[in-house]
């Protein structure tokens, strides 16, 4: 393994997808990517939610391996369509409040896109997504699942975090749980194992 292989940055903020490569034993950094994901969007318009995902994950690898060629770096993000339509985060509680009013009874997917890159290139992407359905809470579960939640669910696209009070909010979830979380784990872990920055 050479040296340029043996640093891994992970370009994100996300608590629960630092969480996942701790766990699976993956040493990295954490450097937060500077991008404009609006500007992205903007100039993405005609791609679906999937691939919008990817798009994002690239951006973010990018813009932080144009920083340090010698590492790998890993993007990631997330994106949710539902009704036909692309959702992102809600601004306020009251406006999460009424997209999961929205949603509730309903199913709504969620697209995790990876990209790896090093040395101001990406050398793969890809994406995952999961089937979401929402049971059909009432209004008194709901306004106590925000009084208890509070505005870390400003952070996430779905309103929701599976990994805590959020599962309850759910009937079935078809698809892998890690992608949920933000990241698709199993193929992101072959990618770096065939790279030479895990051990095979």
């Amino acid at each position: 393994m050479s040296d340029t292989h043996e640093t891994l940055i992970l370009a994100s903020k996300s608590a629960a997808r630092r969480a996942m490569l701790e766990n699976a034993g993956v040493p990295f950094e954490v450097r937060v990517a500077g991008v404009d994901e609006d500007a992205v969007k903007a100039a993405s318009r005609d791609l679906d939610a999937a691939a919008l995902a990817v798009r994002l994950a690239e951006a973010k690898a990018l813009a932080v391996s144009r920083d340090d060629e010698a590492a790998w770096v890993l993007g990631s993000d997330q994106t949710l369509s539902f009704d036909g339509g692309l959702v992102s985060k809600a601004p306020t509680l009251e406006a999460a409040r009424d997209r999961l009013k929205a949603m509730r009874g309903r199913t709504h997917h969620l697209h995790s896109g990876a990209a790896l890159a090093i040395k101001g290139q990406v050398v793969w992407s890809g994406v995952d997504t999961v089937e979401m359905r929402m049971r059909d809470f009432s209004d008194a579960f709901l306004d106590a699942y925000l009084d208890a939640e509070g505005a870390s669910l400003l952070a996430c696209v779905g309103s929701y975090r599976l990994e805590g009070l959020g599962s309850q909010l759910f009937e079935a979830v078809e698809g892998d749980y890690f992608t949920v979380l933000g990241l698709p784990l199993w193929p992101v872990l072959a990618e770096l194992r065939r790279a030479g920055v895990l051990a095979a």
